[in-house]
C-alpha cells in the first residue's frame, strides 16, 4: 500500500529525532523518538494539538479527526492540515515542532501523575488487577518492582486458563505508561528472550 503522504510527511520530520509510524487509529501515527505528534489518516496528514493549538487550528476552520469505537464516536487530539497548508513544508515543520514538544510535556507530567490502582495504569482493567493481586502484586510500586517478565509468569502460574502473550505487552505498557501497541518489536523479542530463558 503506498502512501506517499506518510513516506513524505516522515522524511520531513527526520529532523525532529528518530521517526517511527505504527499502525493507529485506523491509520499510521508518526512517533519521533517514541513520542507520537502526528498521524496520516484518510490520505491526510493530522498533527497532535494541546489546548493552545487547538484553539490555532479551530480559529483556522480546522477539524479534528474522529474515529469509530465499539461503534461509538471518538474525537482525537489530532487535527488535519489542509492541503494549502501541507504544500508549505516550513509552515507544516514548525507546527510539527510545536507539536511534538507539547506531547513530549504531557508525556512528562502523565509519568509524574502515576496512578495508585492498578487497573488506572493504561491497558490494565479491574480483571487484570484480579489477576495481579491473585499473583502477589498489589499495587503499582510492586508491578514496577518485579517487572513486566516476572508479573506475567506470576500470572501464568496463579492462573488456571492459558495466558495470552498479548497481557505480557500489556504489562509492559503500564509499567512505561504508553499503550500496549507502541511497543516496539525490539522490546517485545527482549521480553520474550527474557520469558523463555
Amino acid at each position: 500500500m503506498d502512501k506517499p503522504i506518510l513516506k513524505d510527511s516522515m522524511r520531513l520530520f527526520e529532523q525532529l529525532g528518530q521517526i517511527k509510524s505504527r499502525s493507529m487509529f485506523g491509520g499510521f501515527g508518526i512517533f519521533a523518538d517514541e513520542t507520537m505528534f502526528a498521524l496520516v489518516v484518510n490520505d491526510k496528514l493530522h498533527v497532535r494539538a494541546d489546548s493552545k493549538l487547538t484553539r490555532q487550528f479551530k480559529a483556522l476552520g480546522l477539524e479534528p479527526y474522529v474515529y469509530k469505537k465499539r461503534g461509538f464516536p471518538v474525537v482525537t487530539k489530532y487535527f488535519a492540515l489542509t492541503d494549502d497548508w501541507s504544500a508549505d513544508s516550513n509552515r507544516t515543520l514548525t507546527v510539527a515542532k510545536e507539536a511534538l514538544n507539547a506531547a513530549k510535556e504531557e508525556k512528562k507530567i502523565q509519568s509524574k501523575a502515576k496512578p495508585n490502582r492498578l487497573k488506572d495504569l493504561p491497558n490494565l482493567r479491574l480483571a487484570t488487577e484480579r489477576m495481579l493481586k491473585k499473583a502477589g502484586i498489589d499495587d503499582v510500586e510492586s508491578l514496577e518492582e518485579v517487572g513486566a517478565v516476572k508479573a506475567y509468569q506470576a500470572i501464568q502460574s496463579s492462573h488456571s486458563a492459558e495466558v495470552s502473550v498479548e497481557l505480557l505487552w500489556a504489562l509492559e505498557g503500564a509499567i512505561k505508561g504508553t499503550h500496549w501497541s507502541v511497543i516496539p518489536q525490539t522490546r517485545r523479542q527482549e521480553l520474550l528472550n527474557k520469558l523463555s530463558s
